[in-house]
């Protein structure tokens, strides 16, 4: 994951926790116990995950950061390994994603990836709850609890 909005922060609040530098859905999703809870179907979003993985790979198959993600996960998950060996290759262009966020509870967003054009091998993704839905109004609070203090300070002092 490269960018996110402060809500897009907040959703994916436990992939930002890790410590070893910007998050990493698929290392957030193999390594990370949290990832089980957040994840309603986790089996399935395994499976997406290393579907996409495997077309990342056969699009680029000397991307060395890639490959070292895959050497990693393969040695220390032993589900990532049994999927990554299955060599199921797929794109989730869009569909509907269900998340358990610790705070707001049960999201259930409709998501659609889109290639951009400008910056080969880069996906931008967009999440979007129905109107008035239960999910709407959780983001709503999501987000209310989200707005970023340092944002607030900053354009309360410009130049500080």
């Amino acid at each position: 994951m490269l960018a996110a909005n402060h809500l897009g922060r907040a959703l994916y609040a436990d992939a930002y926790a890790d410590p070893t530098g910007a998050p990493n859905l698929a290392r957030f999703a193999f390594l990370d116990a949290a990832a089980r809870r957040f994840y309603p179907d986790w089996d399935l979003t395994a499976d997406t995950t290393v579907a996409n993985l495997r077309t990342a790979a056969g699009r680029d198959p000397h991307d060395r950061d890639l490959r070292d993600l895959v050497g990693e996960l393969s040695t220390r998950s032993d589900d990532f390994r049994r999927r990554w060996g299955s060599h199921n290759v797929r794109t989730h262009a869009g569909g509907l994603k269900y998340f358990h966020h610790p705070v707001v509870g049960d999201l259930a967003l409709a998501y659609e990836s889109m290639d951009l054009r400008g910056d080969p091998g880069l996906t931008m993704t967009i999440f979007t709850a129905e109107p008035g839905s239960s999910t709407d109004h959780a983001l709503a609070l999501l987000a209310s609890r989200a707005t970023p203090q340092e944002n607030l300070r900053e354009s309360a002092h410009p130049g500080t």
